[in-house]
């Protein structure tokens, strides 16, 4: 089963969050896949893995070309695995696809936002029916992660 891990974001926004994550990420030899539910917060994305610190930059681009699998990062609004990634984010209550053939998923949500709190709650509680190993993991006022559950 997928490793699933809900990331409850209280300290900073995902635009500052994402990048640290998606890093390990490939640090493990992984590609990833960024699921938003819209075009906007894609795009958004977009510019800041480029731009999230002046001495580096996160090698993506958003899906839908011919050169999908090769990059370790795609950034989409669709379910689809144009890369072959180990690992799918899931941002802004973005519906996600079978999980199964990923060996982690993730799942960001804002703590200030009621409605992907409520949300993250549903996901959490379907994806442990269904077997899924699942953590909860929350910022702290330093804005490490901690492991609540």
């Amino acid at each position: 089963m997928t490793e699933v891990l809900f990331y409850h974001l209280t300290e900073s926004t995902l635009g500052e969050a994402l990048p640290s994550l998606l890093e390990k990420s490939i640090g493990r030899g992984w590609k990833a896949v960024v699921q938003s539910a819209s075009e906007e917060r894609r795009d958004s994305l977009d510019v800041a893995l480029w731009t999230y610190r002046d001495d580096s930059f996160l090698a993506h681009a958003v899906d839908g070309t011919e050169h999908d699998p090769e990059n370790p990062i795609l950034l989409t609004v669709t379910t689809a695995n144009g890369n072959g990634a180990q690992i799918r984010f899931l941002v802004d209550n973005a519906e996600p696809p079978d999980l199964s053939t990923y060996e982690r998923a993730v799942f960001m949500f804002d703590g200030h936002d009621d409605d992907q709190l409520q949300r993250a709650r549903a996901s959490w509680k379907d994806l442990r029916q269904k077997g899924h190993t699942v953590t909860y993991w929350q910022q702290t006022p330093e804005r490490r992660w901690e492991r609540k559950a």
